[in-house]
């Protein structure tokens, strides 16, 4: 069963203590959706934009918090395996990303690793500015893996 929305949020922001001060913030956890946003302040390079390991940790965190919501928490754990991060323009104000995973999709991977032990799935997510403009794309390898 997934957790509640205020759990997950608890989870996703304040469990890794990394993340904790990179003021990293889940503003949207439903069942199959995630929105997340790194602020700027305080996560600046030597040049005043978003450092790079600020934004990999804002494209990393949504496969861990679209698990909260969506997969069964009790019977499985997720891991990630691999990530390509390409970067397209400086972030110069806070980054947000969404992720999302339909049900169907949910359910086939916990289905596998139900019946395997272990399922892959991917993400590929964008990573936008203030203004909507594409600052990163990620491809991201997880595994979901069974108690």
């Amino acid at each position: 069963m997934p957790l509640p929305a205020e759990m997950a949020r608890v989870f996703t922001e304040e469990k890794i203590d990394f993340v904790k001060r990179s003021d990293l913030k889940a503003e949207e956890l439903l069942p199959c959706y995630v929105r997340l946003r790194m602020p700027l302040a305080g996560n600046q390079n030597h040049i005043g934009t978003l450092y790079a390991g600020a934004l990999f940790t804002l494209a990393e965190i949504p496969g861990g918090a679209l698990f909260l919501t969506s997969f069964d928490v009790q019977r499985f754990y997720p891991l990630i395996k691999e990530m390509n991060l390409r970067f397209r323009r400086p972030a110069t104000s806070d980054i947000s990303v969404e992720a999302r995973l339909d049900a169907e999709e949910i359910e086939r991977i916990q289905n596998e690793a139900e019946r395997e032990g272990k399922a892959e799935y991917r993400l590929a997510l964008q990573l936008k500015d203030a203004d909507g403009q594409v600052v990163a794309e990620t491809s991201a390898l997880y595994q979901l893996r069974k108690h």
